[in-house]
């Protein structure tokens, strides 16, 4: 066997660099995050052939003296920790000391720099050995510009795995993009190949992180769409601070490609915050699409440990539950309130004029549709008395749809009983309106007429019209359509029920204890020593989730009973999701989940059908509910539940005042 022997620096560096340097993206990353600590307030960064042969970045920060410059290139120098007390704290974005000597390990690098009030500038040029070259005079302007030509030429097989030109620039612009959304403060200037990429302003000094400065740099790299769907967050509790804004659901996204998340101005792609972000969407989002958002969370460093991960990708919470929990209730909190602050672009169709506007296209693109919003939704009461004519159109409107005979459709009506049993609603046999009591009970309660009795469509001219307008019609049996000061609103009338019933049963249901369902033989499950520990350990947890289980062995668990509303799950599978969820995440939403699935299922079994004809009081009570339901831009299923036409979408399309 060889002997152990101690490795040359340039391999050790060369070691180092396979971490850290991945990509041209990956040196372009680690020179900006050097010049954002250095205090710059301009970077300009220029790249050939992709940075594959040259990558220029130079900035107006602070500068590197003579006296530390040929220290700068040495592995583990660093001017930005001194001590374990600070690594505990680090507040800048680089504190390793390796960025300049692994890149210098697989390229050729030249660092010229020049502090404030000295004469002139200094040049260095280093190989990835100890021994970097003599520091020299140069002519430079305050601040530093590193020089990085032909990249992994010193392991040529390291280049092999890069991908095509096109590729790799894709990855520099993505990160270009991240960097200047986390500091709006700061300027920069992007050339490939000599032509201009980004320039991208700084903001005054006098505002430099402000909502206003951070909401132009997002127009200006995510376009005018984003900003028309996204709502502002801003929320502060127990030392933590949730800023930037979030994308209504209606935005999602094919792919994960709009999702900057930073803590304390470090972009981070972190398991725990990903987590948080789905739960919030999980009852509006489409199955396969993404959330969009740009979130800025501030919270005391010490909190919070970057030195988990070679590239500084990822981090570590000290108060990991308490983060989780902070990011979901925050977002689900802004998402349940998204449609009364309305503003947000919805997707339209009907006519090829419009046919394609889809929420990933360019700006440019959707312009087109730019007038087709979500109108602002308030709950403020409409000024009319109450009719007969809408209580009986509320409760009309919760029948579900009859046979011939005028009987409820047997399989609905035993589907909804079973359902109901289970979940411990009221199950009596009474008539159709009765099995829809969960969903559409109360239905007027809380709103006022929407119009003078037996009418429906004459209104008091002086009244203010309400947000989502009258019905004046219905379109085939699917679509309600509703008039507003403004424009048109087309509302799926199917989603807009479901989701109306679903949110009715969610609130009747969480009022209540989990109900528990003994089995009538517990079942015996196996599990691993570790999980037998949790479960015993985590027996009243599972209690107020509604399992019941004891250890009856050092790896075997005996499950008695599961949440009555889901007799029908598989109670073993049940019990080791739930004991997966509380190993990897020390909590558990499956149970929850579970239940809103079900929920979910009874609510779109009860809500009104296509094809049904509606009265006009019927069609205004549906939207006067509407309006007052959290989340009621989307169904269950995460599909928008109606669109708005303005006027002025209207005039385009038959080409007036041209």
């Amino acid at each position: 066997m060889p002997r152990i022997h101690s490795l040359p620096p340039l391999l050790v560096n060369q070691i180092a660099a396979g971490e850290v340097i991945e990509r041209p993206a990956s040196v372009v990353k680690e020179l900006l995050e050097n010049s954002l600590d250095a205090g710059a307030r301009q970077i300009v960064v220029e790249l050939e052939q992709a940075g594959i042969k040259r990558i220029g970045v130079r900035d107006d920060g602070s500068g590197i003296g003579a006296e530390d410059l040929a220290l700068a290139v040495s592995r583990h120098a660093t001017s930005k920790i001194s001590s374990l007390h600070d690594l505990e704290s680090v507040a800048s974005l680089g504190f390793r000391g390796e960025a300049l000597p692994s890149i210098a390990s697989v390229a050729r690098l030249e660092v010229i720099s020049r502090e404030p009030g000295a004469e002139h500038g200094w040049r260095l040029s280093a190989d990835g050995t100890d021994f970097a070259g003599e520091v020299a005079p140069a002519a430079h302007p305050v601040g530093t510009s590193v020089e990085v030509r032909d990249l992994f030429y010193r392991v040529p097989a390291r280049r092999k795995f890069l991908r095509t030109e096109r590729t790799e620039l894709g990855h520099i612009e993505q990160l270009i993009r991240r960097m200047a959304l986390a500091r709006a403060d700061v300027g920069f200037r992007v050339q490939h190949n000599g032509r201009e990429l980004f320039d991208l302003r700084a903001a005054p000094e006098s505002e430099p992180l402000s909502a206003h400065a951070r909401g132009e740099r997002l127009q200006t790299l995510l376009g005018e769409t984003f900003v028309q769907h996204a709502l502002e967050v801003d929320e502060q509790a127990v030392g933590l601070a949730l800023s930037g804004w979030v994308a209504r659901p209606a935005f999602s996204r094919s792919q994960a490609d709009l999702q900057f998340f930073f803590v304390n101005g470090r972009m981070v792609r972190d398991k725990l915050v990903a987590h948080a972000v789905r739960q919030a969407f999980q009852d509006v989002l489409h199955h396969g699409r993404h959330p969009a958002y740009v979130l800025y969370l501030q919270l005391d460093p010490r909190q919070v440990d970057v030195n988990v991960h070679p590239a500084k990708h990822e981090v570590r919470f000290r108060e990991g539950r308490q983060v989780h929990d902070f990011l979901f209730r925050s977002l689900h909190r802004r998402l349940a309130g998204s449609c009364e602050q309305g503003g947000a672009q919805a997707r339209i169709a009907a006519d090829p004029a419009l046919a394609g506007l889809g929420a990933e296209e360019e700006p440019a693109a959707a312009a087109a549709a730019a007038e087709v919003t979500a109108p602002t939704q308030s709950r403020l009461p409409l000024r009319i008395s109450d009719g007969r004519s809408a209580y009986a159109a509320a409760l009309a409107l919760q029948m579900p749809d009859a046979a011939p005979d005028g009987t409820l459709d047997p399989a609905l009506a035993a589907a909804l009983l079973d359902r109901g049993e289970a979940a411990g609603l009221d199950s009596r046999p009474a008539s159709s309106a009765d099995l829809r009591a969960g969903i559409g009970e109360n239905l007027t309660q809380g709103w006022d007429n929407v119009g003078p009795e037996g009418s429906g469509d004459d209104r008091d001219s002086d009244q203010e019209l309400p947000p989502l307008g009258f019905a004046i019609g219905q379109l085939s049996g699917v679509y309600i359509l509703s008039q507003v000061a403004d424009g048109l609103i087309l509302v799926d009338m199917h989603a807009a029920h479901e989701r109306i019933g679903y949110e009715r049963l969610k609130a009747g249901w969480g009022q209540g204890s989990v109900q528990q369902q003994p089995l009538l033989v517990p079942i015996a499950v196996a599990v691993s020593g570790r999980e037998a520990d949790l479960a015993e350990e985590q027996q009243e947890v599972l209690a107020t989730l509604g399992v019941s289980v004891d250890r009856v062995g050092p790896e075997r668990l005996l499950l008695r009973a599961i949440p009555a509303i889901l007799s029908g799950a598989d109670p073993e599978q049940l019990l080791r999701d739930l004991l997966a969820d509380l190993v990897a995440e020390g909590s558990s939403e499956r149970v929850r989940a579970e239940i809103n699935r079900v929920l979910s299922t009874m609510a779109c079994h009860g809500a009104v059908r296509a094809n049904r004809q509606l009265t006009l009081p019927e069609m205004n009570a549906l939207l006067r509910a509407m309006e007052r339901t959290e989340r009621a831009d989307q169904c269950n299923h995460g599909r928008p539940t109606w669109v708005k036409l303005t006027l002025q979408a209207l005039d385009r399309l038959f080409w007036r005042g041209r």
